[in-house]
């Protein structure tokens, strides 16, 4: 039941057959649906969530009422307004599934708790994290250094599965474009 994250788990740290038995005291299986939120704005966000299946988003919207897509989750990653979830204040985001999707959830109360009797898995979201602020701060070089069709052309190479999965309004939202000039960019570059 838990085959993608504690696969995920294992490629960071040592994580025994009794450890397996803890963490599932802690996690809750969610079975979402295409477009179901797990947070809306002005909600405080109670949860990490993991994707065993399927694929979410985090977005705002901005000040054009436009969504603004800051970050997608295939299988095997996790997703959570850190900054709501840390501070225990509303947040600013969206977090919706895109497909239906199986997603583990460890509440923010269970969180403190399962790291004081898995003090192993502390260590895994540390890495897991600095992985994905690394991650983020990438995606902003490339922000600033390559043109809009450089940004496509490299997130079309390093990540062909969400061009395949993830709606086109969607990632042009991502991608810092128009749906319009992304559909011209992907006539160009097939």
């Amino acid at each position: 039941m838990y085959s993608k994250l504690i696969s995920h788990i294992r490629n960071y740290i040592h994580f025994g057959d009794s450890d397996i038995e803890i963490l599932a005291q802690y996690i809750t299986l969610l079975d979402l649906k295409n477009k179901q939120f797990v947070l809306e704005e002005g909600q405080v966000c109670k949860a990490y969530y993991f994707v065993e299946t399927g694929c979410m988003r985090m977005f705002f919207h901005n000040d054009k009422g436009t969504e603004q897509t800051i970050q997608f989750a295939l299988e095997g990653w996790w997703m959570t307004d850190y900054m709501s979830l840390s501070n225990q204040k509303p947040s600013e985001y969206y977090i919706q599934a895109i497909e239906n999707s199986s997603v583990f959830s460890i509440g923010f109360h269970d969180f403190q708790k399962m790291i004081l009797e898995l003090p192993s898995l502390e260590r895994y979201f540390r890495l897991v994290t600095e992985r994905a602020l690394a991650a983020s701060q990438f995606r902003m070089k490339l922000l600033y250094e390559l043109s809009k069709e450089g940004i496509y052309k490299h997130f079309k190479t390093s990540f062909p599965e969400f061009v395949q999965r993830v709606p086109q309004y969607m990632l042009a939202s991502f991608l810092g474009l128009t749906p319009e000039y992304l559909s011209e960019i992907r006539k160009k570059n097939p």
